[in-house]
């Protein structure tokens, strides 16, 4: 397969959480390569909702919130194929001192709101007999990490989740796979105190971390047709920090 794989043209994607960072950089790539790409997010840029930024539509949802998916998912011009369920937060605290809210709207937005989406969005691939999704999780849903109980898990059940709909929806001509990043240089990690990324990179094997570019090639790798026998997969994009 040659470079026509990673061409997106007539295709319609839905990247969530893709009003900055990692997500951002998911969605632009996507748009440069041709795809259609509606972003949903409950930060969508001020002025811009419903309407197209640098060839990105953007659709303010609360993806915790079946209701207000399946509202967007109704506007939509045409069902996706492509779908990126990359929105996610953080409530870091120790486990013994976390409090139900920190742990319930970690896993609302990372876990329930991921399928959420896909449940509302894969109907329109089975139909269509083609559909590709790839959903971010973590190196540390895999491994673990102080003060992240709520997200690791999270995370952790995005790989079950994962697993599960690829199963579900292959035979029905829909690949289901996730990228597992490990820290990554977004302006919000950037913006830390020197010595985190210090730890991370000293973690890693190769001498740098990865950027937002990064992840985007192997999402969109995933997402392409070059990928048409790949499923079930959590591909780490680390710089190594996990091994």
């Amino acid at each position: 397969m040659g470079v026509d794989c990673y061409r997106f043209g007539g295709r319609v994607a839905v990247v969530t959480g893709g009003a900055r960072g990692i997500g951002r950089g998911i969605a632009e790539a996507l748009r440069r390569a041709g795809a259609d790409v509606h972003v949903f997010d409950r930060a969508a840029p001020s002025g811009e909702v419903g309407a197209a930024e640098d060839g990105l539509t953007f659709h303010e949802v609360d993806i915790a919130d079946s209701a207000s998916v399946a509202a967007a998912a109704a506007r939509l011009p045409k069902p996706p194929v492509l779908l990126v369920n990359n929105a996610g937060i953080t409530r870091d605290r120790s486990l013994l001192k976390m409090s139900d809210e920190e742990w319930r709207s970690v896993l609302d937005v990372n876990l329930t709101g991921a399928f959420t989406v896909l449940r509302a969005l894969a109907p329109g691939m089975v139909e269509a007999g083609y559909g590709r999704i790839v959903n971010v999780v973590s190196i540390n849903g895999l491994r673990g990490k102080f003060g992240q109980a709520n997200y690791a898990a999270s995370k952790a059940g995005l790989i079950g989740l994962t697993k599960t709909a690829a199963r579900e929806l292959g035979p029905k001509g829909v690949t289901v796979n996730a990228v597992a990043p490990g820290m990554v240089l977004t302006e919000m990690t950037l913006a830390l105190a020197p010595e985190v990324r210090q730890k991370a990179l000293d973690e890693a094997v190769l001498t740098r971390l990865p950027e937002v570019a990064d992840i985007a090639a192997a999402v969109l790798f995933l997402l392409s047709d070059a990928a048409r026998c790949v499923t079930g997969e959590v591909i780490r994009v680390d710089s190594g920090q996990y091994i």
